[in-house]
């Protein structure tokens, strides 16, 4: 029969079990509801929230009214929280041209060259004390994380004496 069926409508006989089936439980549903479930209301408790609703309301105005009211300067108020210094400048300060002595600079002059950090730096002071001095600028490319374009950057800022 569903394959008479299926050939007439058009569809598989899969699809014509899972029509079957969805028409079947909404017949079964619309009368479970029309029978079983009666639509007397007057069993129903109905709330009234309406004193609830008030307080509620009420509280929201006041904190809506002395939220509006209030001028608030919210920057300084982060600022006020915040302990970092930021009227300081955290601009990296270079040094002049041609102040550094490679051969007797610290780490404390060595990191204000650009691109140089700290570890950059303390491999430069080995470099210097295993070779004793620097011959020649060129001699920094020996250090690990100094390239030709890093050290295009700080050979204006850097002599040997």
């Amino acid at each position: 029969m569903l394959k008479k069926l299926s050939i007439l409508v058009g569809l598989t006989e899969t699809e014509i079990k899972v029509l079957l089936f969805l028409i079947s439980a909404f017949i079964l549903g619309f009368g479970y509801k029309s029978f079983f479930i009666s639509e007397d209301t007057d069993n129903a408790k109905n709330f009234d929230y309406s004193k609830e609703d008030s307080i509620f309301f009420a509280a929201g105005n006041e904190y809506d009214s002395a939220e509006t009211d209030k001028s608030v300067d919210y920057k300084q108020e982060v600022l006020d929280f915040n302990e970092s210094n930021f009227t300081g400048s955290n601009v990296r300060q270079t040094p002049k041209e041609n102040s550094i002595n490679i051969n007797y600079a610290e780490l404390k002059d060595l990191i204000l060259l650009p691109g140089i950090g700290e570890n950059t730096a303390e491999k430069i002071l080995e470099l210097r004390k295993k070779k004793g001095s620097f011959k020649a600028l060129k001699d920094l490319l020996e250090v690990k994380g100094i390239g030709e374009v890093k050290f295009n950057k700080i050979k204006k800022y850097i002599f040997i004496k």
